[in-house]
């Protein structure tokens, strides 16, 4: 056949490609090309379809004669990537009384007739778009072309030409709708994704011989573990061995049944044979649609074989390790994001799913437990050894107990960086935040859903931190797994990147995990987290009570050596990498009671009167507690709690050098605004230090450096760099000050802002790069300006974020920190951008933009703009 200018056949040498004629057309011409026994397919071009979507009518008569004199084809849409979808494909075009006739008399009446109803009804339903039930499975032919006649007023179309014709228009407009367009943006096609179709002949799978149909693929798609799994039916066409309700066969010999092995040896080793060329030819483990007519095969498609994140990593693993592909092609077939969802435990994709909310995808990772309303509920539970998930309005400090305690994490507000998602990830604990359709009531200890549904305090429920959805019930769950090839494909994304990535780490349980996850140290240690247990709580509570210094400083004494314990413990477990820790952050008042009993409680504690607890809880309370005395404001107004702290890391210090576990720790100044900041703390970090070194005769090292978190840190950052010896970005923050956003709420309005373009990405999820990152840029210019060499990183929950990391190491950070969880995301992307600037190492648009804007790396420094 030769090229006619609507249509183009698929042979090895015609000029098909992705973009213009879609995936399916692509990998068809590349099974031709490994002499598989493709059926004779014509490929429609994007440009075509759209033509025909606007009423274009196409030469299908011209087409048609390619194939035959009864010619019989099928339609199969053909996306420019396959996991955008399209149309469902129509099989058997081209039936009416003549074909009928002569198909009769090769392969019988009966199956011939067969053929004929099921086009009729295929075409009614997807194409003319009536109704089914005018149309029931064992309906017979006559009754099929009456109840079409009966719907339309007219006779079913009886020419090929017309009804190729009329199948061609409908795919066309059905990839045009509203719908449809919604459905790939949501897989990620731009707007004007194109779509090509695949005209095919008809292998038949009905008829005389061994007819049927069936579907193979070699890797399990769950583990990525090679397997053979598929089903072959009889006297079948499609995928219907897939959903047949009897009659379906196993693929390999099985003791359930009889097996296609066994019934067509030379069939089956010839299906494997095909099988093992595709995944060398076409580069990946993919799934054979064929069919069988009158015992020759023949393949009919072939696609990508679905899979969990767990197999895609395994799957590239393999193929790299058998010289299929490379290890940086490996690399970039796995999504960053991907990796969270091997580090948890994930619901299963194939089990009962009762979703009674839907919120943000906070922390990924499943879990099932009974309902708590409380932090103290969720240390009872997990003391009883019981599994529970913490239900709140939002979470505050004093729930951390609780979700340490929790398997899970859900509430009714907050975004992706609110309190509860935050340090959810932290933990690994899954968490869904702003599931607005729920009333909580702490006090009846009740949660009603949007559709009038109420859970009780001990109810079991599941969490989906990964979708984002609270299902009713025990769900079926797959485990974690992180297998020797999820470890060898993040050796060799180390290899391959070249941004340091930390992680943030306030326990010893978070430092294994980092180290786990071969995080490059501690990034930030967030030190107030080690006040909230029980023993420290109260501590806590009697230093915020007291009426002098002098008090003060007998409480701090008391938690001093608790301080060096946990830091110690850090210290040992990371070995030597890098501890970076943030000073004392928290307003006060967050360690203190937020209801009346624990105003009761807490006056009992201390002897004191429930009147003189609330008075000091008011004088306490702040308009704006983030804008408040927290942070650098707090150590310089109440000095002692600094000075505490910095004993604790300096004893600690000098007790691991003993140890055989040196370090020299980094200690970071929260939420500063001006130099003399700085330099008033620094002051009273360096006396304590000389006085440790006096005491114990041990000489160590240490640096001090910022966090920069304000707009005014970031534009001032010149000066304040000449006192300090590194400057990480807390990007949370940052971006609250900058947008002038609360974190906690703005996901009740973020949705809507991002849909109506405000905002092209939530900014708490993906770095604003024209605001906050202008900041960054701007303050990183200064400060290298001013101090040559200092180290640069973020620590914000952006820096496991693929799209920001890309943005920071262009800029010329030394590293990102983020969750534990997060790390191995944050590497692979890192790994990617390394890989994806390998051919020429030319950088993108962004990336220019920021060279010119910012003329920052000096000497030997190694992200080299």
């Amino acid at each position: 056949m030769q090229n006619l200018p609507e249509f183009t056949e698929i042979t090895p040498t015609a000029d098909i490609s992705s973009g213009a004629y879609g995936a399916r057309s692509k990998c068809l011409q590349r099974l031709i090309r490994l002499d598989m026994p493709v059926p004779l397919s014509v490929a429609l071009p994007f440009i075509e379809v759209r033509a025909i979507a606007s009423g274009h009518r196409p030469d299908t008569r011209a087409l048609l004669e390619a194939f035959g004199k009864y010619p019989l084809i099928s339609v199969r849409p053909s996306a420019e990537t396959a996991d955008w979808g399209g149309p469902g494909t129509i099989l058997n075009i081209g039936m009416n009384a003549a074909t009928t006739a002569h198909l009769a008399a090769t392969i019988g009446k009966e199956p011939a007739e067969k053929l004929y109803r099921r086009f009729v009804q295929s075409f009614s339903v997807e194409v003319a778009r009536l109704d089914a039930e005018a149309f029931p499975p064992g309906q017979s032919l006559e009754g099929a072309l009456a109840a079409y006649e009966a719907e339309m007023d007219e006779p079913f179309p009886d020419d090929p030409a017309i009804q190729l014709l009329e199948v061609l228009r409908s795919m066309a407009r059905a990839w045009e709708g509203t719908t449809a367009r919604l459905l790939r943006q949501a897989k990620g096609a731009p707007a004007e994704a194109g779509l090509g179709l695949v005209v095919q002949r008809m292998a038949l799978g009905l008829g005389q011989g061994e007819c049927g149909s069936g579907v193979i693929q070699f890797i399990d798609q769950a583990t990525g573990a090679q397997q053979i799994k598929g089903r072959y039916k009889s006297q079948a066409q499609g995928r219907e061995a897939l959903t047949a309700d009897a009659g379906a066969l196993y693929l390999t010999r099985d003791p359930r049944g009889e097996s296609l092995e066994e019934r067509c040896p030379e069939l089956f080793a010839e299906l494997l044979a095909h099988g093992a060329r595709g995944r060398i030819g076409l580069r990946e483990e993919m799934q054979i649609e064929f069919t069988v007519e009158d015992g020759a095969l023949r393949i009919l498609d072939a696609v990508r074989v679905p899979r969990s994140a767990r197999a895609g990593v395994r799957v590239a693993v393999d193929l790299a390790n058998d010289g299929v592909i490379p290890r940086e092609e490996a690399l970039m077939r796995v999504e960053p994001q991907a990796l969270g969802e091997l580090l948890h435990p994930q619901v299963d994709p194939e089990g009962e799913r009762d979703v009674f909310a839907t919120g943000i995808a906070a922390s990924p990772g499943a879990a099932m437990g009974r309902i708590v309303f409380s932090a103290h509920a969720a240390q009872a539970c997990a003391a009883q050894g019981e599994a529970c998930v913490l239900v709140r309005h939002e979470t505050s400090p004093e729930d951390i107990r609780g979700m340490h305690a929790a398997r899970g994490v859900l509430t009714e507000r907050g975004g992706v960086t609110s309190h509860a998602a935050v340090i959810a990830r932290g933990l690994g604990v899954p968490c869904v935040v702003g599931a607005s359709g729920l009333a909580i009531s702490s006090r009846e200890r009740t949660m009603t859903t949007a559709d009038g549904r109420v859970f009780r305090e001990g109810d079991i429920i599941s969490i989906d931190g990964s979708r984002g959805e609270a299902l009713a019930g025990a769900a079926a769950m797959l485990p974690a797994t992180l297998d020797d090839g999820f470890a060898t494909f993040m050796t060799w994304a180390e290899e391959f990147s070249d941004l340091g990535v930390r992680a943030n780490a306030d326990t010893p349980q978070d430092a294994e995990t980092s180290l786990r996850f071969h995080a490059d140290g501690i990034g930030l240690c967030r030190t107030e987290h080690m006040f909230f247990e029980d023993d420290r709580l109260t501590v806590m509570r009697e230093m915020i009570f007291a009426d002098d210094a002098e008090d003060r400083r007998a409480a701090l004494e008391r938690l001093l050596p608790m301080q060096r314990e946990d830091l110690l413990a850090l210290f040992e477990i990371m070995e030597g990498k890098p501890v970076c820790i943030r000073l004392f952050d928290p307003p006060l008042h967050e360690f203190l009671p937020q209801n009346r009993e624990g105003v009761r409680q807490l006056a009992e504690a201390m002897d004191l009167s429930v009147s003189r607890v609330n008075q000091r809880i008011e004088a306490l309370r702040e308009f704006n507690p983030m804008l408040g005395m927290r942070g650098v404001r707090l150590g310089i107004t109440v000095p002692e709690i600094y000075d505490m702290q910095a004993r604790a890391i300096f004893e600690a210090t000098v007790e691991a050098g003993r140890r055989g576990a040196p370090i020299e720790p980094e200690i970071m100044i929260p939420l500063v605004s001006a130099k003399r900041e700085v330099e008033l703390v620094k002051g009273r970090i360096d006396s304590v230090a000389a006085a440790v070194r006096a005491e114990s005769g041990v000489d160590f090292g240490y640096q001090i450096g910022v966090i920069v978190e304000t707009p005014r840190a970031a534009l001032r950052a010149g000066e304040i760099a000449d006192h300090v010896d590194f400057m990480s970005f807390g990007t949370n923050d940052l971006t609250q000050m900058t947008y002038g956003l609360s974190r906690d709420d703005a996901g009740r309005f973020m949705g809507t802002y991002v849909q109506s373009g405000v905002y092209p990405e939530d900014p708490f999820h993906i770095l604003d790069i024209e605001g906050v990152g202008e900041l960054l840029l701007i303050a990183a210019e200064r400060a290298r300006g001013s101090k040559r060499g200092l180290t640069l990183s973020i620590c914000g929950e952006h820096g496991g974020n693929a799209e920001s990391i890309a943005f920071c190491r262009t800029a010329g950070m030394d590293y990102v920190s983020c969750s534990p969880f997060r790390v191995p995301g944050a590497r692979l992307a890192a790994a990617q951008l390394v890989i994806s600037e390998a051919p020429e190492r030319q950088k993108a648009t962004l990336s220019q933009w920021i060279a010119r804007r910012l003329r920052l790396r000096q000497g030997d420094r190694p992200n080299e703009v």
